[in-house]
């Protein structure tokens, strides 16, 4: 066996000198035998032995399977760190007075004894079966999704029934007469992951948002520790599900329960990795053992209910919800941009007593994710979460958004040892990386573009890939994954692994991903810069940009594989449509700009009005004299098709001789306003234009630009709408109080310099289109088929359908999606017919602006 691991009866007698050097904090007990007659071991921890049944437990459990030894190992230095610090760390002391637990080490002591012993990749208990061969997979041996199977040679083979085995039989049993377990945590090799528990309906629950946020506020201690990320994937179709685990079975008892799966091997460098992975698991586990409370069958503070979105706009969110609100109880509110993200203090946005929130500030046309729970103050006590809102804020006024999917057959890998990788296209995975049987392996990715304008200007992009397994990524911090763009001249085949391997790389995107950055079940983006934006704007020509994604190649001495699969989507083993590679972008296009000349102009002094002249400054007798400039909008296109997206006016001065300190400045007023002195005086000011400009600015340059601000910009789109004549003012100002005789006149005659309102405007749908029409839904072939009827209009683009279990998705992304296109039906492929849920239906344009949704509600028969 390899040094440094504990054996089994090695833990048993630390585990019985902890009981006689902490007896009020520890205890070492039995819950049965095993075939081979070995005590199953179980542990509890608490600040008082004699009150631990009483409180919400932890349930920890390690070593199911024989060759997985980080759970036995775990279990080791995790009760000594809490023996060790309970009476120094008052944190972790007020953590095990409201909660309690229990461990069970390894549970599979024969099967652990003989991997260490005999054959270490050994996986199985080793019950004699009855055709002579050997051992029962013990997670697949539980009741919950149990496969009957007479396969007894398999490493899967769950055994002749539920609970055949007496180490299943034993945890059944101990869960069963312990009701005060909330939270079970079954600990495995390999993956770096968690794989929380599912109801084998590939549809999210009530508690996916629980156990999600616990598995990520876990990650985060981790990532903490060791840079190292983990990922969270809740079973999602069309993958096969597990059935017969511990995991589910407990689950079906109420508790919230997850697979952690630690480290790149079964059995890790003990001083180089194990140590690390101990490290790290120990203030996860201490994460887990502070939320076990909140999740009491016995506590009062219940969900919150009907958490909503009620506005969305391009910077801003309105949020609603429905929950008893007492002087104790109050509500914390957490955003992220990411799904399954951590619920803390770094990302807590508010803490209300109110039933409504209005998050500002945020960035256009982005995804955030917002979680609720109530608090009781007083008791100390949170509720579980309310089921995860997901939004993506609207686009600012001068832009657009698409979301681009790979198209599928021209996307896939090429390896260095494989001859057939044009079959590799459309199908399955991406691989990347390097292994002894593939050898170097690149990943190519397609995007078509055909539908962005040639004259667009791309702000934001992002190129999004879905892990989904990385354990063949074996080495622990060895290489990294990166991503660039093709000189698609430079490569004519892109299934011939040379031409791929020699490919002109225009520009890499992003930052490279690191292995221990390698996360199953949560994206990966790659957000591109400014200049990598550029390079990818020069690719819209082609109607198409091609992607290579590169790892490492080459591998140490002894290791065979350091290959990252992705998910493409597409065909039998991709995971479906939300899946699929997509590459996002904001743009804006290159506007037209049209310059338009007063149409009157006026210089108002108090003593006469001087048509088709601009002077502005102070007569005689000191009063201002003021310019008014009038243009009219009728030349641009209409506002329903038009956003104004910026906008000045220039002006040019003749000859300056002031000194003194004059300042002018430029208002936007009522075009209502007279063009009479009392009237001015009185003129209600929109906004000011630009900044005031000085009598010595102007004798430094002629010519002067006042530039709208945003509030000025969106008032002038409100005047397009009816095409009005628009005013403004020139008034003069100055900190001396007598100021006489001094004025600046404007140049008007000349075109060239004549006064100009220069407008940039870009063509852009402002308003969503009509809904869609008579809705419903049936059962076809075994499936929901919900189908509609589009609107006549040319300006549709398609139609999305969103699904979720439970509330009405107002928002296009508050749930899952399940179709987009321009059809009028389509079909819940992977739901569950035994569930109720909504379904919402929007029509989109190519903004894209959506309608409001038409809901259909699915009630399970």
């Amino acid at each position: 066996m390899k040094r440094l691991y504990r054996t089994y009866d090695e833990s048993t007698q630390i585990f019985k000198e902890f009981q006689k050097k902490f007896p009020k904090n520890f205890e070492l007990s039995s819950i049965g035998k095993t075939w081979e007659k070995r005590d199953i071991n179980i542990i509890t921890i608490s600040a008082d032995i004699e009150t631990a049944h009483k409180k919400p437990a932890l349930f920890f459990t390690g070593t199911i399977h024989a060759r997985e030894w980080i759970g036995h190992e775990l279990s080791i230095v995790f009760a000594e760190y809490i023996l060790n610090n309970i009476d120094i760390d008052p944190t972790l002391e007020a953590y095990l007075k409201s909660a309690t637990i229990y461990m069970v080490p390894c549970a599979n002591p024969d099967g652990f004894t003989y991997s260490q012993t005999h054959f270490s990749f050994w996986r199985k208990n080793r019950r004699v079966n009855a055709d002579g061969t050997y051992g029962v997979d013990l997670n697949r041996n539980f009741s919950v999704g149990f496969i009957k199977s007479n396969l007894t040679t398999s490493n899967i083979y769950g055994g002749p029934e539920p609970f055949s085995e007496p180490e299943t039989k034993a945890l059944k049993d101990f869960v069963e007469s312990h009701e005060n377990i909330t939270i079970a945590l079954d600990y495995h090799s390999q993956g770096n992951v968690f794989f929380p528990a599912h109801d084998f309906r590939h549809e999210d629950t009530l508690e996916t948002t629980d156990l999600n946020v616990l598995c990520a506020n876990m990650a985060d201690k981790i990532k903490k520790i060791s840079s190292r990320e983990y990922g969270i994937h809740q079973g999602k179709p069309p993958a096969k599900l597990i059935g017969g685990s511990g995991r589910e079975f407990y689950y079906s008892k109420d508790i919230l329960a997850t697979v952690v799966e630690v480290g790149t091997r079964n059995i890790s460098d003990y001083l180089d990795d194990m140590n690390e992975h101990l490290r790290e698991h120990i203030p996860a586990l201490i994460e887990a053992l502070k939320e076990v409370p909140n999740y009491d069958k016995d506590n009062p503070l219940k969900r919150v209910e009907n958490f909503e979105v009620k506005e969305i706009g391009s910077n801003h969110v309105n949020l609603s919800w429905n929950a008893k609100v007492t002087k104790d109880i109050f509500f914390e509110i957490y955003r992220n941009k990411r799904d399954k993200m951590y619920c803390k203090e770094s990302n807590l946005i508010a803490r209300t007593q109110a039933l409504e929130f209005s998050d500002t500030n945020l960035q256009s046309n982005t995804n955030y994710y917002f979680n609720i729970r109530a608090v009781n103050k007083r008791k100390k006590l949170k509720s579980p979460f309310s089921p995860q809102i997901k939004i993506r804020t609207d686009v600012e006024y001068d832009e657009y958004s698409r979301t681009y999917y790979a198209n599928a057959s021209q996307t896939g890998y090429v390896a260095e040892n494989v001859n057939n990788n044009d079959k590799h296209f459309g199908v399955n995975s991406l691989f990347v990386g390097v292994d002894e049987n593939k050898g170097v392996s690149y990943s190519i990715i397609t995007i078509d573009l055909k539908t962005i304008p040639a004259n667009a200007v791309i702000k934001s992009a992002s190129l999004n890939l879905y892990p989904i397994n990385r354990v063949s990524t074996t080495i622990e911090k060895f290489g990294e994954w990166n991503i660039a763009i093709i000189d698609q001249d430079s490569i004519e085949d892109i299934t011939d692994f040379d031409e791929v391997e020699n490919a002109k790389v225009i520009s890499y995107i992003g930052r490279p991903t690191k292995s221990d950055q390698l996360t199953q079940g949560i994206w990966r983006k790659w957000e591109l810069s400014g200049i990598e934006s550029l390079a990818l704007t020069s690719q819209i020509e082609n109607e198409k940009v091609i992607f290579r994604v590169e790892g490492p190649t080459e591998l140490k001495v002894g290791r065979k594989s350091q290959m990252m699969q992705w998910d493409i989507g597409y065909g039998k083993f991709g995971f479906g449509l939300n899946y699929r590679p997509r590459l996002e972008l904001t743009y804006t296009i290159e506007p037209t700009i049209n310059k338009l000349y007063a149409k009157s102009i006026f210089t108002i002094a108090k003593q006469k009005i001087f048509e088709n002249e601009i002077n502005s400054g102070f007569d005689q007798n000191g009063n201002k004299i003021y310019c008014a400039l009038e243009f009219n909008l009728s030349s641009l296109p209409s506002y329903e098709y038009t956003v104004i997206t910026n906008a000045y006016i220039e002006l040019n001065s003749t000859n300056n001789y002031i000194k003194d300190d004059i300042r002018f400045h430029l208002e936007f007023i009522d075009n209502t306003t007279k063009k009479n002195y009392s009237s001015i005086l009185k003129r209600k000011i929109i906004q000011n234009i630009g900044y005031d400009v000085s009598a010595n600015d102007l004798k430094n340059n002629q010519t002067q630009y006042f530039v709208f601000d945003s509030f000025a910009k969106r008032e002038l789109n409100e005047r397009l709408k009816d095409k009005a004549n628009i005013l403004f003012v020139l008034t003069p100002t100055s900190s001396i109080k007598s100021i006489k005789n001094k004025k600046i006149s404007w140049e008007i005659s000349n075109d060239k310099l004549a006064p100009k309102l220069i407008i940039e405007h870009i063509p852009k749908r402002r308003f969503p289109l009509a809904q869609i029409s008579n809705a419903k839904y049936e059962i076809e072939n075994g499936k929901i088929k919900i189908s509609w009827e589009n609107p006549k209009e040319e300006d549709l683009v398609g139609v999305k359908v969103i699904k979720n279990p439970y509330r009405k998705p107002l928002s296009s992304h508050d749930g899952q999606k399940i179709y987009a296109g321009k059809d009028n039906y389509t079909y819940d492929d992977f739901g569950a017919k035994d569930k109720d849920k909504y379904f919402a239906i929007f029509t989109y344009d190519d903004v894209p602006n959506y309608s409001k949704p038409i809901i259909l509600e699915y009630k399970a028969k």
